[in-house]
This record gives structure tokens, sequence and C-alpha cells, in this order.
């Protein structure tokens, strides 16, 4: 059975160093990668261009993120998947990392001080609530 690694990211520079770090690990482990992005709305939005039409949402944007995540990463050889699910981060990291059985959630650091520590983070609410060993990437 191989190491299931979770690691969350949005799109951001920060996200984006912790999966780099994920990546390194799953490689160390021999294990694969989960790339999973959260989202919490059902919005949706029709464009119209002419007679072009196209309807977006959070669930295709949060998608499009995961992927290019996933895509990126897989070219380093570390074998990737991807998802997009609905809920908040810490949820949506955990629930995924339990189905999977995963051996550790990456997660960056960002807001891991001052009142963010205080009021919580997605990495501290993950840290203690998490079933697996958590990995919190220094990312500032």
């Amino acid at each position: 059975m191989t190491d299931t690694i979770v690691v969350g990211v949005d799109g951001s520079e920060t996200a984006m160093k912790a999966a780099r770090a994920a990546a390194r690990l799953a490689t160390g482990m021999g294990g694969e990668l989960r790339v999973v992005t959260a989202y919490e709305g059902d919005r949706t939005e029709v464009v119209e261009i002419g007679s072009d039409r196209w309807v977006v949402s959070d669930a295709d944007d949060a998608e499009r993120v995961a992927q290019l995540v996933a895509s990126d990463l897989g070219s380093t050889g570390v074998k990737t998947t991807f998802a997009a699910l609905r809920g908040k981060p810490h949820e949506v990291l955990i629930s995924e990392a339990d189905r999977l059985g995963a051996k550790v959630i990456v997660v960056g650091s960002v807001r891991m001080q001052g009142m963010g520590r205080i009021l919580g983070s997605v990495a501290n609410t993950v840290a203690h609530n998490a079933s697996c060993d958590v990995y919190i990437v220094k990312t500032d």
C-alpha cells in the first residue's frame, strides 16, 4: 500500500511552497500526493460575450487551481491526484485525509503568528484535529 500525502492549495504562492514541500515528502516516502482545494460557496455566474456563453462557478475555479498544481507537481515524477471539495479548508483537508487513510496532511504556516495564532488558522485547526501527522511548512 502506498502512503498518501494530502496538501491544501488555494492558488497563492505560499500554498505552492507547501505543495512543493509535500511533493518532496511524497517522493522521499515513495508515496502519492493528493492536491486538494476547498471552496465554500455554490456561486455560479453566466458570462455572455456575443453568441458565446460560459458558466463559471466556485467549484470550477477550485478544480482548476487543484489541477494546475497537481499537473505542475506531477512533472517532478511524483504521482499526483487532485480534487476540489466543498467546505471549509480545514474540514475538507481532514475529511479527505481520513477518507484516503492519508499518512500526512501538509499545510502552510500562513497566519500562524500574532492574532491568527489566537483566533485560529487552517494549519492550527488541522494540527489540532487531524487523525494523521501534520507537517506545517514555513511559508513566510
